[in-house]
């Protein structure tokens, strides 16, 4: 059997922390809610981006889309290994820099 003091406490520390659950994830949803309403009256009158034509993404600059570049640590190689791209990590397109992968100025 729990003491009485005990339970008491055990109780009310329950209902404080469901209090701040309830109350963080109110705040998240309204900001959620917030951030996707201003987006989407941005996008209305923003510019479309050039660069990426709207989609966000454009081909990897570095490795032409091919996923992999050749790279060698010595400066005359004889062998020239084939690494991942380091800028789109093998996903063959990087994030437009220009909209930053939002499609629009």
């Amino acid at each position: 059997m729990i003491p009485k003091p005990v339970g008491l406490l055990g109780a009310s520390a329950a209902i404080i922390f469901g209090g701040f659950v309830t109350l963080n994830l109110a705040s998240t949803l309204t900001l959620g809610a917030l951030r996707a309403a201003s987006e989407a009256e941005r996008k209305k009158v923003a510019v479309p981006c050039g660069v990426c034509k709207e989609k966000g993404f454009y081909i990897c600059k570095l490795c032409k889309g091919d996923a992999t570049i050749k790279w060698s640590p010595l400066f005359d190689p004889v062998y020239v290994n084939p690494c991942v791209c380091p800028t789109c990590e093998g996903n063959r397109v990087q994030r437009c820099l220009n909209c930053l992968g939002k499609g629009f100025h």
